[in-house]
């Protein structure tokens, strides 16, 4: 499993590669160690200078790796354990949604969610493709990374600026919900394309197929397990139970998925969204979890996600070589650059055909730009899948660090210019939605 979604060989400095490099376990423990220490450092000093503690992480994999220090590269057995990690950031990705937000939202929301990814796929595609020659798969990775948007870089930098209950605010969450279902949705599809023989129709029908089957079979399969979890959490005298049924339950829907076809992720995703505090079902159908379960499960999951997924972000460090790319060809800064503005212009698309004042616009444009977590998934698939070389990918890399860094200073200091008059326009009209979860 690990072998088809994170299967790349670093090479150790000198030549030596970790698939004949053996590993003692207490060498194994070491790397650990430094990885955990180091992720958790960096992060800090991310978030002491105002930046995603992603970041942070990331950083922390290109200097232990082969770009500086060359002190560790990526094994089997960190590629298990960062799968992990990544399908459980996808699992809390799904525990955090809310459709509620989405419906409520209206199409202000639908409006910013649609434009704004499909504007960055359809430019970044064509950019790819056609101005630098790029093949049909490689530019439509291209495009699928560049429509990611991190939802919780978003709600962290407007909960700061405590603008996450405003007019902006509402917008943005309410159409992240749908940008994370339509990413997911494709990065499905982009698997089967890079394990199924390519892009054809077939191939698009049968992933649609089963996505959608499991999207409506998975959420019921996993609200009676929720049920007997709930039960037995009430009567046992053993610490522990939710999060160990919990983890089991996700495993189980990461290995249900890759039966069907999708992405391992896409069972953590599915799972986590079946579990929130609302599921709508085709019809309106609605699946109710008590609140406070849910909260408990979050509260609970919270420390073991945050062991696990800190080790997926710098592992992508560690597979990024800044010393194989070619710092003086024009391709890769040309490449980047191009990007760059590709997927900040393309998040302003959806916020430009809204009816609202144009502050209220430019807010919501940069609130959605920043790709962060999101991103990282789509280009480590990439590369994984071995369509993204190391040039592209590090380009890719640069431009999702680039859109993750910039637009949270940027959005701070346009509250500072602008935020009074933000807040009158809200005083003046209804929010768009209420979350009455609680």
């Amino acid at each position: 499993m690990a072998t088809e979604f994170i299967g790349c060989i670093a090479e150790f400095p000198g030549g030596r590669s970790t698939a004949d490099a053996t590993m003692d376990t207490h060498t194994f423990f070491l790397h650990l160690l430094i990885i955990l220490l180091m992720a958790r450092l960096m992060a800090e000093i991310a978030v002491r200078l105002n930046a995603p503690s992603v970041i942070g992480e990331l950083l922390a994999g290109v200097i232990l790796g082969p770009s500086l220090l060359g002190w560790l590269a990526p094994n089997e057995m960190l590629k298990l354990l960062a799968e992990i990690g990544i399908i459980l950031l996808l699992f809390q990705v799904g525990l955090e949604t809310d459709i509620r937000r989405l419906v409520r939202a209206g199409k202000q929301s639908l409006v910013v969610a649609i434009g704004g990814f499909l504007v960055p796929f359809a430019f970044g595609f064509a950019l790819g493709h056609w101005l630098f020659g790029l093949s049909l798969l490689v530019s439509l990775f291209i495009g699928g990374t560049l429509t990611a948007t991190s939802i919780g870089i978003t709600i962290r930098v407007l909960a700061d600026l405590k603008h996450q209950q405003g007019r902006e605010g509402q917008i943005v969450l309410g159409a992240a919900v749908l940008d994370d279902v339509l990413g997911i949705i494709l990065l499905a599809l982009l698997y089967e394309f890079s394990t199924g023989g390519g892009v054809s129709l077939v191939n698009a029908s049968k992933v649609l197929l089963f996505v959608g089957v499991f999207f409506i079979t998975a959420p019921l399969a996993a609200k009676l397990i929720s049920l007997l979890i709930r039960r037995f959490d009430a009567v046992t005298d053993i610490p522990g139970l939710i999060p160990t049924s919990i983890v089991a339950l996700v495993l189980f829907f990461a290995w249900l998925a890759h039966a069907v076809g999708a992405p391992e992720l896409l069972g953590g995703f599915a799972a986590g969204l079946a579990l929130s505090r609302r599921f709508f079902l085709p019809f309106g159908v609605a699946l109710r979890t008590d609140a406070a379960f849910a909260r408990r499960i979050d509260e609970q999951m919270r420390p073991i996600v945050q062991l696990f997924t800190p080790i997926f972000f710098v592992l992508v460090g560690l597979s990024l070589n800044l010393h194989e790319i070619d710092w003086s060809s024009a391709f890769i800064w040309s490449f980047s650059v191009s990007f760059f503005v590709i997927a900040i212009l393309g998040k302003f698309a959806g916020a430009l055909l809204i009816r609202e004042s144009w502050p209220s616009r430019i807010v919501i444009g940069m609130a959605m730009a920043p790709r962060g977590e999101v991103g990282l998934i789509f280009a480590e698939l990439g590369r994984a899948s071995g369509i993204f070389n190391n040039e592209i990918y590090a380009g890719m890399v640069i431009v999702i660090g680039l859109t993750t860094l910039i637009p949270p200073f940027v959005m701070k200091w346009f509250y500072g210019l602008y935020g009074d008059s933000l807040n009158l326009m809200s005083s003046h009209r209804p929010a768009v939605w209420e979350d009455r979860s609680n």
